[in-house]
């Protein structure tokens, strides 16, 4: 039996595990993963020793707070990995977290595998230099950060990003308003504020006070809020429950690429979810709210002027980006009514979109598979 520890920290590595654990099983069904693992993950077989919600956590506040959690469970990851031998390891994404993981594994001869480069061209440049001694191979999912890795003898590989695979280069919105029963000619508005806890807890508020803005404008508006979790759901919903004016709220269960797929706009906190709405062609308007804390310090490390993933492939301001003091409902709401009001920038949208997806689609599962497999040898 050929053992691999695999650790995901939140719902996009998940996604990211399931799809690179299938690939892996159709080559080797005799591997075993065991780690720390998603819902999605677990359904293809990995064995979870931690809940993953335990590393998802953002922010340099949430991080203390949580600090000497984490190191412990750390800690006893490390353990369980040095006392049932593994083949390899593979740290998927939590930069923070799994690379200590990694340089430990590393130095007592297992191999280890990081999937998702950090963001290292957006912040924290020099975290470069700790990659290099902890990791024995990036696999990258953007087309720019294999030459950062090259230049200073990291082994990479780029791959793609699996959600370019899944998606269609043609969304169906019409099909997506039949399957969610929503009328063909309203205003469809998607709204993502997040898959944490404390991320929700920054946007519930901000984004119903939005709605109602847009709501007063446009009488046909439908907003559509999928959330993933029965706790950010709660969340949500109470804030609902406080607002006195009744809004055309739906909260889904998931469904998060139906709901965009659907929309003639997006409104979404800055992360993974960014990503799949330009994959769905969709203008968005882009915000993030942190504690002040965690956001100063942010700020002062910040390389590039843009922080959402579609502005960062691009290379420029596509679509736009309204962030912690500038995250106001009336500046949310005004951004989204002027996006789907002018036809000239939708289809220049529509345009650098299809570009990225282009880019972006590498039928990324088995190309990350062949390179893990190559350790395997």
């Amino acid at each position: 039996m050929t053992r691999i520890g695999i650790v995901a920290g939140e719902a996009s590595g998940d996604l990211l595990g399931s799809h690179l654990i299938r690939a892996l099983k159709q080559q080797r069904p005799d591997i075993q993963f065991v780690g720390i693992a998603g819902p999605k993950m677990m359904s293809e077989g990995a064995l979870s020793l931690f809940p993953i919600e335990r590393l998802s956590v953002r922010g340099y506040l949430e991080v203390i707070k949580h600090l000497w959690g984490l190191l412990k469970l750390r800690r006893q990851l490390l353990n369980h990995f040095l006392d049932n031998r593994l083949d390899l390891f593979i740290g998927i994404d939590a930069p923070d977290f799994n690379f200590w993981l990694e340089k430990k594994l590393k130095n007592k001869g297992i191999k280890a595998i990081h999937y998702v480069s950090p963001s290292i061209w957006a912040w924290r440049k020099k975290r470069i230099k700790k990659i290099k001694h902890s990791v024995t191979e990036i696999l990258a999912l953007f087309p720019f950060e294999p030459a950062l890795y090259q230049h200073e003898g990291i082994p990479v590989s780029y791959v793609g990003h699996p959600l370019a695979d899944m998606l269609p280069l043609v969304p169906d919105v019409a099909g997506a308003r039949e399957t969610l029963k929503l009328d063909p000619s309203a205003l469809v508005v998607a709204m993502l504020p997040g898959s944490r806890q404390s991320e929700v807890q920054q946007h519930a508020d901000l984004f119903v006070q939005t709605a109602k803005r847009i709501y007063a404008e446009r009488p046909d508006a439908r907003f559509l809020v999928p959330l993933i979790t029965r706790e950010t759901r709660q969340i949500f919903e109470l804030v609902i429950f406080n607002e006195p004016e009744r809004l055309p709220i739906e909260l889904l269960f998931g469904h998060a690429h139906e709901a965009m797929e659907a929309a003639d706009v997006v409104i979404v906190a800055s992360g993974t979810a960014t990503l799949e709405a330009a994959l769905l062609k969709k203008p968005m308007v882009i915000t993030y709210r942190m504690p002040n804390l965690s956001w100063q310090l942010l700020k002062r490390m910040r390389l590039q002027p843009y922080v959402g993933l579609p502005n960062v492939l691009a290379g420029k301001f596509v679509v736009p980006e309204l962030l912690q003091d500038d995250a106001t409902p009336e500046k949310l709401a005004d951004a989204a009514l002027k996006l789907v009001t002018d036809k000239d920038n939708l289809l220049e949208i529509e345009k650098e979109f299809t570009q990225i997806h282009h880019s972006l689609r590498q039928n990324t599962a088995e190309k990350a598979a062949a390179a893990v497999l190559a350790y395997l040898k």
